[in-house]
């Protein structure tokens, strides 16, 4: 029996493999596998040697620069606290991941049974165009933990010194040919780019180092599918796929065109309808019909989250935003200052949707806390645009608690990549405070330094609960408050009115319990002002007006 295999191997290779299924013996069968076998061990202990020799010979620049787990991802202990909760959402995540080993590629037809299993082995490539060679290697590393966060095994990585890149092959024909040698040496099938590729660019680079090529905006955008799990959030991240994907369709060969239709397709062009859509102009069409068809249900998802909004506004409740770069610990803060339970995961871009839980400061006064969706250098426009509904709950915060993970290289550099966002989506003129995370990791020149440069800083470290009475005092003293003061005389059976009073809206400075009900002299909101007159002192005889 003869099958028909999607293969790289041409008809020369193939021919034989049918010869075989007729007339080779059962001894021939045995000798085939065994030099099959036996040339996948001498390629694995070859692809070793190669490897060790360019470790030991390599250079700050160059090869050597990711050994073991990235460093954004290295395990610093335990990772959740009790103020985590149980994770259930974790385990949920973590049941389906993707399995190493698993891939198609074949080099001869015979070897269908036999070929090595693999999937995202890769190799990462970037441009060393300004700055240091510090953050040119703080990229390439942010780099890599993109890639395990995706289920990637990251075996090398190189850094070129170029003053622009190639408009060719991004990297210039000598390093893409390097690049090249690397791969085969490795056994990579993938190749990520720490830069967003022109589709010339990644069609020029997968010419020459013959595997699959793909740049930092498509593993942010794959990362986003993984990890999406709300409605909204799904139509976010497949709205923002198809606008990277749109102008990187390829065509498939003449094969597919499908340029001519009806009688034209057997030369007779005359009295014919004309050529017809090739398939290439189909997909494009077809794509722009199903984004159109996301952007409605995203703007009719979106009035349920301004509702939401709109009561929290009516009913005077201040909002603090958790903002920051991805991975810096935003979820595991507001577990730390709500108890939420929301889900923590060494990971980059583990939160997505956002997620809104109540609290309050020391003296009662209630606020809410948004966790929403980390940000990363370079974040993909398609990702703001997309996720721009999101974005609103930081947009229309009264404060943004700005969370920095003070034990990364870079976090200066941390800080300016979240602003810019801040300035994409209107939000560079909000209160801000610094929160420096994981002190506990920290270098104490860093942290000091940074508390040098920023106005509004507060060390805390979410792990260990260290610093966060501070940052709750920082709040009270940042939200709106209530300004307004009254001198009220509740009656017993009025108990909703001091319920409602100590739950959210003021700050009561005395309380008092008289004959003829609580005597209250509080702090409250102009708006609410206007509710409590029925018990303003005029309406309740001896009681004079207080100030304070």
């Amino acid at each position: 029996m003869t099958q028909s295999h999607n293969t790289p191997a041409d008809h020369s290779t193939a021919a034989p493999a049918v010869e075989a299924d007729h007339g080779l013996s059962r001894q021939d069968l045995e000798d085939v596998v065994e030099r099959v076998l036996s040339r996948a061990r001498a390629r694995e202990a070859d692809a070793g040697e190669r490897a060790d020799r360019r470790h030991e010979d390599s250079g700050a620049a160059g090869n050597g620069l990711l050994s073991g787990r990235a460093r954004e991802l290295a395990d610093s202990g335990q990772e959740h606290s009790q103020h985590d909760g149980e994770q259930q959402d974790l385990d949920e995540r973590r049941a389906l991941r993707r399995v190493g080993g698993l891939s198609t590629e074949l080099e001869d037809v015979t070897e269908l049974e036999y070929r090595q299993l693999r999937l995202e082995r890769v190799v990462l490539a970037g441009l060393w165009t300004e700055g240091t060679l510090e953050e040119a290697e703080n990229s390439l590393r942010e780099l890599a933990a993109l890639a395990e966060t995706a289920g990637s095994e990251v075996l090398d990585g190189i850094v070129q010194r170029r003053l622009k890149p190639d408009p060719a092959t991004f990297l210039g024909s000598g390093k893409a040919k390097e690049l090249r040698d690397i791969v085969a040496a490795t056994g990579a099938d993938t190749v990520i780019v720490d830069s967003e590729l022109a589709p010339s660019q990644r069609r020029g680079l997968e010419d020459v180092v013959k595997v699959k090529v793909i740049d930092r905006t498509g593993l942010i955008l794959d990362i986003f599918a993984q990890h999406a799990k709300s409605k909204e959030g799904k139509a976010q991240v497949e709205l923002a796929q198809l606008e990277y994907l749109l102008p990187r369709l390829r065509g498939w060969g003449e094969s597919l065109s499908r340029q001519a239709g009806g009688r034209a397709a057997a030369g007779e062009g005359i009295g014919s309808r004309g050529p017809g859509e090739t398939k290439i102009e189909l997909d494009r069409r077809r794509i722009r019909t199903r984004m159109a068809k996301l952007r409605r249900e995203i703007a009719a998802m979106k009035p349920a989250r301004e509702t939401k909004r709109l009561n929290r506004r009516r009913n005077s409740v201040p909002s603090v935003a958790i903002a920051g770069y991805t991975n810096a610990g935003k979820s595991s803060l507001l577990n730390r200052l709500t108890d939420a339970g929301v889900l923590v995961e060494n990971a980059l871009f583990a939160t997505l949707d956002p997620t809104v839980r109540r609290a309050q400061t020391p003296d009662g006064i209630g606020y809410t806390l948004s966790d929403t969706v980390g940000f990363v250098r370079s974040l993909p426009t398609q990702l703001v645009e997309a996720f721009r509904s999101t974005l609103e709950e930081v947009a229309d915060a009264d404060l943004i608690l700005h969370v920095v993970d003070a034990s990364h290289p870079d976090p200066e550099g941390q800080i300016r990549a979240v602003r810019q966002v801040f300035t994409d989506i209107d939000a560079q003129n909000i209160p801000e405070i610094i929160v420096l995370n994981k002190v506990d990791a920290a270098d104490p020149f860093v942290v000091e330094r940074i508390r040098q440069r920023e106005r509004n800083v507060v060390v805390v470290s979410a792990r260990t609960g260290e610093g966060l009475e501070a940052l709750r005092e920082r709040i009270s003293q940042s939200i709106p408050r209530p300004e307004t003061v009254l001198d009220l005389l509740v009656p017993y059976q009025r108990g909703d009115v001091v319920s409602r009073l100590h739950d959210w809206d003021a700050e009561i400075l005395r309380t008092e319990h008289l004959p003829e009900g609580t005597h209250l002299l509080v702090k409250v909101r102009e708006d609410l002002a206007a509710e409590l007159a029925e018990f303003a002192p005029e309406r309740a005889p001896g009681f004079g007006a207080e100030s304070a």
